[in-house]
Formats: C-alpha cells, sequence, structure tokens
C-alpha cells in the first residue's frame, strides 16, 4: 500500500514547493472562495498545470466569469449542476452531475448553480497553473449569483 504524506501547499499564485513529488490529502475546510464563489481546497502543482477541489453548497449560483489566460477541465465528483458556458463561436446550457467531465476553454464566459440538495463537488485541472483571482473578470452571466455581488 502506497503511503500518503501531507504537504502544505503554496498559495494560488505561489512559489512552487521545492520537491521533485508532491503528495497531499484534501484540507478539511477550505482554503480559499474562487472569484466566481466556489469554495477552493488546494490540491497539488506542477509548472505546467494546477489542481483544486471545489465545493459549492446547494440553492447556490456561481458569479459568472471568463479567464483571462487558463482552460480549465472539471471531472464531477457529487451533486448536480447546470453549467452555462459562452464564447464568440457557441453558447450552451448543461446539466451536469457525478462522473461527468467538462472543459473551459480560456475566453470562455460561464456561470454555474447547483441543482438539487446537495453541495456540487468537482475537482479542476488548470493550463497553465492558476495565478490568483486577477485572473478571473466578471461577466454578465445566464442567472442571478447568490453569493456575491456580481451577477
Amino acid at each position: 500500500m502506497a503511503s500518503t504524506k501531507a504537504v502544505r501547499l503554496a498559495p494560488m499564485g505561489g512559489e512552487m514547493p521545492a520537491e521533485p513529488f508532491l503528495t497531499a490529502s484534501l484540507n478539511p475546510e477550505p482554503d480559499s472562495t474562487a472569484p466566481d464563489g466556489t469554495a477552493i481546497r488546494l490540491l497539488p502543482r506542477t509548472e505546467a498545470g494546477s489542481m483544486a477541489h471545489g465545493t459549492l453548497p446547494p440553492g447556490t449560483v456561481s458569479r459568472a466569469i471568463r479567464h483571462a489566460t487558463v482552460d480549465e477541465i472539471w471531472f464531477v465528483l457529487a451533486g448536480a449542476a447546470e453549467m452555462w458556458r459562452m464564447n464568440e463561436v457557441a453558447q450552451s446550457t448543461v446539466t451536469i452531475a457525478a462522473n461527468d467531465s467538462i472543459t473551459i476553454p480560456v475566453g470562455t464566459n460561464f456561470q454555474f448553480r447547483t441543482v438539487g440538495d446537495e453541495p456540487f463537488v468537482f475537482v479542476m485541472a488548470t493550463m497553465p497553473p492558476w495565478s490568483d483571482a486577477s485572473e478571473a473578470e466578471f461577466v454578465t452571466g445566464r442567472w442571478q449569483a447568490t453569493n456575491g455581488d456580481h451577477s
């Protein structure tokens, strides 16, 4: 059985750890809140990409944002959400649930809201690594956000 070593991860936009290999356990409490309002728990990162665990509570609508320089891929662990995405060539709203995955290409406006009584829980990979909150630009979304002043 492989051993697990919990490590303290660099904050978003922080310096890369000096260790060549990282093994980390999910923090019991969020490390931060994403610009869209999602509770974030940091996972390992490399110079090429970063990962995080996100949770949006039941009955919540995220803030609509667009990323300036990063692509994201999400994998849903639990719960369900409606996901709206729009760029210069397409617009789509889909319902995603456990075991679904989606892409959010750089420059795509997106917003999501929980469906049902469970939190929406997912893992996201960001390429290149997430830098800081300035990466996200607030945009006009499909729904009124319930977790902040932006729509």
